[in-house]
């Protein structure tokens, strides 16, 4: 999405005459469907007029200017503004991050954050030049021209037109010293500096030609960006792979190679159950694929599981992971990338529509078939017992069907040999049995390979999971259904204790990318301190696993005396998108279920609210030696 486009001359006549913040509404609401919020309109109104009066000090003419650029696969992220010119024969863009902020505090926070007034209140956000960081190197990472045999330069800074400088406080505290060197912050007594560094840059004019070559680029991940890709996975000890995970891989890599001499489409099927190495065997040839500088991307649907994906591997490396809403065929080319590795494919779902999609990401082709679209090689890792919301349409035969209907060729491998749950086949088969997925009556007996606990009361499963956790952080997390309301942090951002069971009561994980009260807004549950303070549920359990998982099994699992079996009871949920699907929702609830007892690696400590349903799965337990806590 693009806002805003034109000559620098037509620039400063929309700002002369007042009219520049009406023309991007307009051009918002176009592009949406909507009117750009009050504060969003506010700011075009108070930083483009300081925008006009740089390019007029620099004397910039034939040039030309881009507002509100969303980057390549992400639409949540727009650029402020862009210029475009030359300095001789060089091409040259250059970013500007607008900030109308007047006051800032510096933070000892890893990962220059800064804490002002921004959103109605006080936030810890990150650093100017640490935004800007962020959009160059991505933009060097996915548009092409910038490596191409002619040269295109990025220059990028932030532009704070309302803050005062002062030296070594604020903006400009020591802590920072190292991140504005390499992309300067420009203050409101800085105008002078900022319009000469943009004549130097683009001062020979030829705007259109520039901002042409930059929107017309190929989109595509660059080698730098792979190079990263493969030295952190190839260097990890942990992805070795072992038995049918070899298969897969060498499956994968045949198809890839295939697809790279010839036109044909292939798609490739692994299927596999919790903890048999999916995620692993795409991380490994996603390495490779980078070593050998084929153009990749990881797509997952998982918002904690990508934002998990992405802090392994770090740096820039981590924009190859992104949203499947992305792939749509306005904004990726068809066989543009050599492999798409799509993980947890079980929570695609039907299309790109619906009804807080933009516009421009809208796409009646099914979600598979865009993936399979996009690249010569569609690699699918899935679980058909994971799906867990009725929209989430992915399994095997969906993609079977699609396959048939592009013109791909099909191949499929299944991984059966398990690696969490202590390798214990017998534990997943157990959970398996009880849950319902199968009619045999199976027993655990292999308690002292796995370690399998029942508790009395929530407050003692969590003390054992603390005594896990302090010998080794990390290592534990709590996890339940979705039975207790889910309310929104405070004002001060502090969480609402909304899961209680008698006396015990702690809240759910931060919603979404919200404030944690003294936590900076990265927080991640499963991977950072913070979450063991917090429940967290399947939509952010799912992808990962830990040493020890403490599971609370709701009212949402009952036992049915009629049939001796467990039944999804849907008046306990409190889950807004099940509880409208009444039709599917003992399907989901066991899929939910068996997703969360499966996340242990050595462990899985368990409480039931219904009495019931401890009995009957106590009653699935090796009597000689039952691994109770009373």
């Amino acid at each position: 999405m693009l806002i805003y486009k034109g000559t620098t001359q037509e620039f400063v006549e929309h700002n002369r005459f007042n009219r520049i913040a009406d023309i991007m509404d307009e051009a918002f609401l176009s592009a949406t469907g909507r009117h750009a919020g009050t504060a969003e309109y506010t700011s075009w109104q108070n930083s483009l007029s300081r925008v006009r009066d740089l390019i007029e000090v620099a004397g910039l003419s034939d040039n030309y200017i881009a507002l509100e650029y969303s980057v390549p696969y992400n639409s949540h992220s727009r650029i402020d503004c862009l210029l475009f010119g030359r300095n001789g024969d060089a091409d040259n863009v250059f970013l500007v991050e607008l900030k109308q902020w007047s006051k800032v505090d510096a933070t000892e926070i890893e990962g220059n954050y800064v804490e002002t007034y921004v959103g109605g209140a006080r936030r810890v956000v990150p650093h100017p030049s640490q935004q800007v960081k962020g959009y160059h190197y991505y933009l060097l990472d996915f548009v092409e021209e910038f490596h191409s045999g002619q040269t295109m330069h990025l220059t990028s800074c932030a532009y704070c037109h309302n803050y005062s400088r002062t030296d070594d406080s604020g903006l400009f505290n020591p802590v920072y010293r190292k991140i504005t060197s390499q992309f300067p912050v420009y203050c409101k007594e800085d105008l002078p500096a900022l319009a000469e560094e943009l004549w130097s840059r683009l001062h020979s004019g030829a705007g259109l030609e520039v901002f042409n070559r930059f929107m017309l680029s190929r989109i595509r991940p660059s080698k730098k960006l792979l190079d990263n890709v493969r030295d952190v996975v190839r260097n990890g000890k942990q992805y070795s792979l072992l038995n049918e995970q070899l298969v897969a891989k060498n499956l994968i890599w045949g198809k890839i190679r295939q697809g790279l001499k010839t036109e044909q489409k292939s798609v490739v099927l692994v299927k596999g159950g919790p903890g048999t190495g999916k995620s692993i065997i795409a991380l490994n040839v996603l390495a490779e694929t980078a070593a050998r500088n084929h153009t990749a991307l990881y797509v997952c649907k998982s918002k904690p599981f990508r934002e998990g994906l992405q802090k392994l591997v770090g740096g820039t490396a981590k924009n190859l992971f992104i949203n499947p809403y992305f792939l749509v065929p306005a904004k990726v080319e068809e066989g543009g990338l050599d492999v798409i590795f799509v993980d947890e494919a079980h929570r695609l779902e039907q299309s790109n529509v619906h009804r807080y999609m933009k516009p421009e990401h809208k796409s009646d082709l099914p979600q598979v078939d865009q993936i399979i679209r996009a690249a010569r090689t569609s690699v699918f890792f899935i679980d058909d017992k994971q799906s867990v919301r009725h929209l989430e349409i992915g399994n095997s035969e969906v993609i079977r069907e699609a396959a048939a209907r592009m013109g791909a060729s099909l191949d499929e491998v299944e991984l059966v040999s398990q690696f969490r749950c202590m390798g214990s086949n017998d534990y997943l088969l157990w959970i398996e049995s009880v849950l319902g997925f199968s009619s045999e009556r199976r027993i655990f007996r292999d308690t002292e390979k796995f370690d399998f606990r029942i508790f009395d009361t929530p407050a003692e499963l969590y003390e054992e999971l603390k005594r896990k956790e302090k010998e080794k952080p990390g290592s534990a997390r709590l996890v339940a259904g979705f039975c207790w309301p889910w309310s929104d942090p405070r004002p001060d951002g502090t969480l609402v204790n909304d899961v209680k069971i008698g006396d015990f009561e702690m809240p759910w994980e931060t919603k979404g990318d919200q404030w944690a009260g003294d936590y900076p807004p990265w927080h991640q549950w499963a991977i950072m301190p913070k979450g063991f303070e917090q429940v967290g549920c399947i939509y952010t359990a799912q992808g990962f696993e830990f040493d020890y998982v403490g599971v609370i099994i709701g009212n949402d699992l009952v036992y049915d005396p009629q049939s001796d079996s467990l039944k999804g009871n849907i008046s306990a949920t409190r889950d807004p998108v099940l509880k409208r699907d009444k039709e599917h929702f003992d399907k989901h609830v066991r899929n939910i279920y068996r997703v969360l007892l499966s996340r242990g690696m050595k462990g899985c400590y368990v409480y039931f609210c219904n009495n019931e349903t401890r009995t009957f799965f106590d009653s699935r337990i090796d009597k000689k030696d039952k691994p109770h806590n009373h």
